[in-house]
């Protein structure tokens, strides 16, 4: 039996508005993220990966409100939350959390960390008094750390430690979802590792689903069942995770998996330079916004802009190289 969608998103766009020059007063759309289309099921790890400042962060806040959307459908366990006001969004906030990327800065550093843990709790209403100090305990000793910890401020700890903290305050509430927005790409490699188990355990023992941004390969490979790659604002590749190993579709994402090096001195492995600079949101070429980059480009690819669609089941491309495929759809 498929498993049941939790978070659905359809045509999300979120533009945000900027200055054209310091002194002007002429304002101009910025799309960090540009009528975007993919779902969530229940208890999976969907990654979503690309180069810093193509929109990853942004999308993720939008999905949980964190940013108003600009246009577009948000749907987490059926209802659609995009047009919540702040009263209703309030009620079902305990059921999507986030965990940040820098944990030293997503902790309040006067507070100690009964101090944090015990904060959504209370502001819930949940529990009080013995209760509340036993439940942060128990947060505590489930991400690795224990009573010791408790009185401690933020400064105390090192990188892996914070984030384990960070991570105790997202499951606090029991959610359901959470946004790990890039949560180990300030850590030691080592500590990474055991990161990402945490994270595996942590879904096995509540069932969570998890949206995970990142700009590792090898994180997502390792951790999510499906990934989507992003570019200047919008998805270009969806697919399972093994199948996008196995097999590339669109030349940005070959190009991103052939420079990933491999474990082994006797294997002569060519990296594909991807030539140029992403482009500036505020000045998106004409058409595909890889074409100025990309060394396949077609006469195409200058003029119209490619369309996800799929290719073959479960593997969705937006690229010009397969509209014959998208003909016979």
């Amino acid at each position: 039996m498929e498993k049941e969608k939790l978070v659905e998103i359809k045509n999300l766009k979120k533009y945000f508005q900027i200055k054209k020059g310091l002194f002007s007063t002429t304002k101009e759309n910025l799309p960090a993220v540009d009528n975007i289309d993919f779902f969530i099921k229940k208890g999976e790890t969907f990654g979503l990966v690309g180069e810093s400042g193509c929109g990853k962060t942004t999308l993720g806040r939008t999905i949980l409100q964190l940013i108003p959307p600009t246009d577009g459908t948000i749907y987490f366990m059926g209802k659609n939350i995009s047009k919540f006001n702040k009263t209703e969004l309030r009620k079902i906030r305990p059921n999507m959390q986030i965990v940040f990327q820098d944990p030293s800065s997503s902790l309040n550093p006067r507070m100690t960390v009964k101090q944090i843990l015990s904060e959504p709790l209370k502001i819930n209403g949940m529990l009080r008094g013995e209760a509340l100090n036993k439940k942060v305990l128990e947060l505590l000793q489930t991400v690795g750390l224990d009573e010791q910890h408790m009185y401690r401020f933020p400064h105390e700890f090192s990188g892996g430690q914070k984030q384990r903290i960070g991570v105790a305050r997202a499951i606090a509430l029991n959610p359901k979802f959470i946004v790990l927005d890039e949560p180990t790409s300030a850590l030691d490699v080592s500590v990474q590792a055991k990161i990402l188990n945490l994270f595996k355990d942590l879904q096995k023992k509540f069932n969570l689903t998890y949206l995970f941004i990142t700009h590792d390969l090898s994180v997502i490979k390792y951790i999510s069942g499906r990934v989507a790659v992003m570019y200047a604002g919008k998805i270009v590749e969806l697919t399972l995770t093994k199948e996008l190993f196995k097999k590339q579709l669109h030349p940005y994402t070959e190009a991103l998996l052939g420079c990933i090096p491999v474990a082994d001195p006797k294997i002569k492995k060519e990296c594909v330079i991807i030539k140029g600079e992403v482009p500036s949101l505020l000045n998106l070429p004409k058409g595909c916004r890889f074409n100025p980059r990309c060394p396949k480009k077609m006469a195409i690819c200058m003029e119209v802009e490619p369309k996800l669609f799929e290719t073959k089941k479960d593997h969705f491309v937006a690229c010009h190289l397969y509209k014959d495929l998208h003909k016979k759809k």
